[in-house]
């Protein structure tokens, strides 16, 4: 067995007071968490620490990443973060791992390179090797309400680090603790927002637009997308199928909306409203892009139900423009962000008129107005529509 000893100075007299001052006072200002990190490994470097490489694991609640990695290297600019996975739990990468073991419950997890006595996991290894690191130690860090999430360090200096180096990182961890979950929390409820409500209204939400009644009226284009015969199909399919083709239905439909700049405000049951804010670029292409794009996506969806022997699915997009009021609506405990007004009920209109005229999208000739050179679009006439007073201008989007 190799044995190593302290084979570097001790930590300067007060870096553990000034660097709790810096976390717990100096970082206030500091708005993301990865700054924080970064400028807290950055001190440690400077000061004479050994630290060359560091991590944060955390988990969030994000609908597609378990968690996120925030990686901070001695010889990088600034730090870097990557998507985690959901499934990372069980690759054989995590299984025996650092992170594996300080969530299971473990109050450290070290290795050094050239100690025996423990099989060192593999890609733990490997990082060291490839980046001359001779001394990985990991952490829990603690959280409230019992929430675990990892922080590792690792040295690049022989021998690793010291044991006085060691004490100053555990003392240390927390307060890190108390300064990241601060803005981990900010960022969760960004995040949630953003997921739930869209990042416009997201945005304002965080600004203070939480009062009843609260909101602007704007202009904007407004999409209403619908699927057909969902009730049959929820009557009659196993729920897990029937989850899995909505999820599809609106992966098909929504991406497109929010790749050309609209914003999903909600989905109503098996429909969603969006709006396209006319003060944007090209607010009335990029809504008709929008509706092209789902009807290829819906195209390509149905080839490969056909493909398992699955019906197609039916739907239908109703495009208006007008002027809406955004904001909140709701009773004194609950609200909802939304837009209510006329032009949101004639998008609703047309969409159910899609079926009657056999079209997949259609739009009214208040949005043809605002194309450049609508050569898409090809007049239907008029229609009347219930609860709109004169009949409508209707255009189909040609193919």
């Amino acid at each position: 067995m190799i044995e190593h000893h302290d084979t570097g100075e001790a930590p300067a007299p007060g870096l553990r007071d000034a660097l709790l001052r810096w976390l717990l006072h100096d970082a206030v200002d500091e708005r993301f968490l990865d700054d924080v990190f970064a400028g807290f490994c950055d001190r440690l470097r400077r000061d004479g620490v050994a630290v060359a490489h560091a991590t944060l694991h955390l988990r969030t609640n994000h609908p597609q990443w378990l968690g996120i990695e925030i990686l901070w290297r001695k010889d990088c600019h600034g730090p870097r973060s990557r998507n985690l996975d959901y499934g990372l739990f069980e690759t054989v990468g995590f299984r025996g791992s650092p992170a594996a073991r300080i969530l299971a419950g473990a109050e450290m997890a070290r290795h050094r390179r050239g100690e025996t006595g423990g099989e060192a996991h593999p890609e733990v290894a490997g990082l060291m090797a490839v980046e001359g690191l001779t001394d990985l130690a990991a952490w829990p860090m603690r959280y409230t309400l019992g929430r675990r999430h990892v922080a590792s360090f690792a040295s690049d200096r022989p021998g690793g680090f010291t044991q006085a180096e060691i004490t100053l990182l555990t003392d240390l961890l927390p307060a890190l603790a108390v300064v990241t979950e601060v803005r981990h929390r900010n960022r969760l409820t960004r995040l949630l927002l953003d997921t739930y409500v869209g990042p416009h209204a997201g945005e304002m939400i965080l600004n203070g637009a939480t009062r009843r009644g609260s909101g602007v009226t704007v202009e904007a284009a407004i999409m209403v997308v619908d699927l057909r015969g969902f009730t049959r199909i929820s009557e009659l399919w196993p729920r897990d199928d029937v989850i899995a083709l909505l999820n599809d239905y609106f992966d098909a439909v929504c991406c497109p909306v929010e790749r050309n700049g609209g914003e999903i405000l909600k989905f109503m049951g098996d429909g969603l409203l969006a709006i396209f804010p006319l003060d944007q670029p090209d607010a009335g292409g990029a809504t008709l892009r929008a509706a092209d794009e789902a009807r290829r996506a819906m195209r390509d969806l149905n080839r490969l139900r056909a493909d398992r022997g699955l019906d197609p699915l039916g739907y239908g997009i109703g495009v208006h423009a007008g002027a809406v009021m955004y904001g909140n609506i709701g009773s004194r405990t609950r609200l909802d962000f939304t837009v209510i007004g006329p032009a949101v009920n004639v998008a609703a209109r047309l969409e159910g008129l899609t079926k009657a005229l056999d079209a997949d999208v259609l739009v009214s000739g208040a949005f043809a107005a605002l194309l450049d050179a609508p050569t898409a679009l090809a007049c239907l006439g008029s229609f009347p529509l219930r609860g709109v007073g004169e009949p409508l201008e209707v255009y189909r989007l040609a193919e």
